[in-house]
């Protein structure tokens, strides 16, 4: 007999931890992890019934997170700012502009030595300035 997943996922709500290791087990999903709490288990079952019901995650996606789990989470590449990049960093409600070039960070006609040094004009406290614009260090 199907079930009615809507109603299953209301009744989720009002369930006692008892009733819901016992659907659990009912469904026959499998082990369930050590000291998981009530409200956890009830989400964790709302998910593993509309899955059941609507056919899960695709290919790709278990595919890929499968992945993450065998090599950890892929690094994203780094930003950089070289030169001949325009950095744009809305500030307070003011747009900033900074140009990098061979000498610097350009910021309102002036060359700075580092972002740092924009970040600090800009708002008036120490900022790490590839933080700042959201850029990260290159690493290697």
């Amino acid at each position: 007999m199907p079930v009615d997943v809507p109603t299953e996922l209301d009744a989720l709500r009002d369930m006692s931890r008892g009733d819901l290791l016992e659907l659990w087990s009912l469904e026959e999903f499998g082990a369930l992890p050590r000291k998981i709490s009530t409200p956890f288990l009830a989400r964790l079952l709302a998910y593993e019934l509309q899955a059941r019901q609507h056919g899960g995650l695709r290919k790709r996606t278990r595919s890929a997170l499968q992945a993450i789990v065998a090599n950890g989470v892929p690094e994203s590449p780094a930003k950089v700012a070289t030169t001949g990049t325009r950095l744009v960093r809305e500030w307070n409600g003011v747009r900033h502009v900074v140009d990098v070039t061979k000498e610097g960070a350009v910021y309102r006609g002036k060359t700075y030595r580092s972002l740092s040094a924009v970040a600090r004009e800009i708002t008036g406290a120490r900022w790490s300035g590839p933080r700042f614009f959201g850029l990260q260090r290159k690493t290697g």
